[in-house]
């Protein structure tokens, strides 16, 4: 992790802690207390899980080690809700997270009251100069925390799609405007040496530090995201069933998981449907397509004649076209929206959905693990992984970056995942 800090950036911190500490609470509002324990599948977590691992987060690496007298709220909640860090002690394992019915609901909510106190007197407690070596720390609690929101979105939206009831996150409060099609173009990006990796102030993860140059040739980018209508084209083509389009590996995936449409897509009466957080609605053909995995997004690349960018190829298009506003969690749509016919030039980078990129997670040069428990954060994770970037609908607007490096491993459809793509 990085972080640069003037002293007045301690109160502004403390403000930022308050708020996004309230905005996991308020993503998790909309839910009975049933829907909080499920786990469907092993990689969505229950929704009480989250937040109490985000306590737990601040509890261990700042209040434990930095608040004389601290008394943990629970001597066994480091094992119920420590998610991978081994450094910290043993755990539930991760496919287990929904035998927790206990502790209640309520007993949870009061554990992130109780950190909160306790985070407020860390803050009293500290004068300027100590808070301000605490600032790394505490915005990688705070980046952490709206990780986990952008995921408690996520796995939600998964929760309740596999009800029968199909129930309503929340009602659409605003119908977007997505009945125009965006004409799809290519925009030159230069061949060149681009420089690659975090610079400045404020705060990057560690697996974007290392800046380095990489020497590209020229592409050409598409000036929108793949919509629902030209997937649809390419599901129609029999796109699932030849395998000339395909990757092996998801070619055996499509197969073994009788693949046919994007996660969350129904068909009822020959017409797509695909589950929303506003419930079951129909297929809008000009809103970009998500929910896909790697091996769908490069097989319709393939089937398109096409390619995808890799991550450096996806950096430098934002440097020669920057990404101006987005679909971010902060608009309430909480859906990837149709781009706009009449802006020219490059649309939709950030926000929306995550462009998955034809690279594998590695590190960049010069890559190193901070020490103790901390270290697990980022490096441990670099192998079998596709880099995606832009951040999504579900994603802060103050969270992204243009050197933001998601990763998954590239059978994961939850997310909200698309497809931007590149020739030559």
């Amino acid at each position: 992790m990085s972080t640069i800090f003037t002293a007045p950036a301690t109160q502004q911190t403390i403000q930022q802690y308050q708020q996004i500490r309230a905005r996991t609470e308020s993503v998790c509002q909309p839910l009975e207390p049933e829907d909080t324990v499920v786990q469907p599948i092993i990689d969505v977590s229950p929704p009480k899980w989250h937040m109490a691992h985000t306590s737990w987060f601040f509890e261990t690496f700042l209040l434990q080690p930095y608040l004389p007298g601290y008394k943990l709220f629970h001597k066994q909640y480091s094992y119920l809700f420590n998610s991978y860090y081994n450094s910290v002690g043993s755990r539930v394992q991760r496919d287990q997270r929904s035998t927790l019915t206990r502790p209640p609901l309520r007993d949870i909510y009061a554990y992130r009251q109780h950190v909160d106190e306790h985070m407020q007197r860390l803050f009293q407690q500290l004068d300027e100069e100590k808070l301000a070596g605490l600032l790394p720390l505490l915005q990688l609690g705070l980046q952490h925390e709206q990780q986990h929101q952008e995921l408690l979105i996520t796995d939600i939206k998964y929760i309740l799609s596999t009800n029968p009831l199909l129930p309503v996150y929340k009602p659409q409060q605003q119908q977007p405007d997505n009945n125009q099609a965006t004409k799809a173009t290519f925009l030159e990006v230069p061949g060149g040496t681009y420089t690659i990796g975090f610079q400045g102030e404020g705060f990057s993860f560690d697996n974007e530090l290392g800046v380095h140059e990489v020497l590209l040739e020229s592409f050409q980018v598409m000036n929108r995201l793949v919509t629902n209508g030209e997937y649809l084209e390419f599901m129609q083509d029999g796109g699932y069933k030849d395998f000339r389009h395909w990757l092996d590996e998801g070619f055996a995936l499509v197969n073994s998981q009788n693949l046919e449409a994007p996660l969350y897509w129904v068909k009822q009466e020959d017409e797509w449907h695909r589950f929303t957080m506003h419930g079951l609605e129909k297929v809008n053909s000009n809103d970009p397509v998500c929910h896909l995995s790697f091996y769908e997004a490069d097989a319709y690349a393939n089937w398109a004649g096409k390619r995808l960018l890799t991550e450096f190829e996806w950096e430098a298009a934002s440097q020669v076209y920057p990404p101006a506003g987005g679909n971010f969690v902060e608009s309430g749509l909480l859906e990837p929206t149709a781009a706009d016919p009449s802006t020219e030039g490059l649309q939709q980078l950030y926000g929306d959905v995550w462009e998955w990129t034809y690279s594998a997670y590695h590190p960049y040069p010069g890559f190193t693990k901070a020490p103790g428990a901390i270290g697990e954060y980022n490096g441990k994770f670099m192998l079998n992984q596709m880099v995606l970037r832009g951040g999504s609908c579900a994603t802060s607007e103050s969270h992204i970056r243009t050197t933001y490096r998601n990763f998954f491993h590239p059978d994961k459809r939850w997310q909200y995942n698309g497809i931007r793509l590149a020739q030559k």
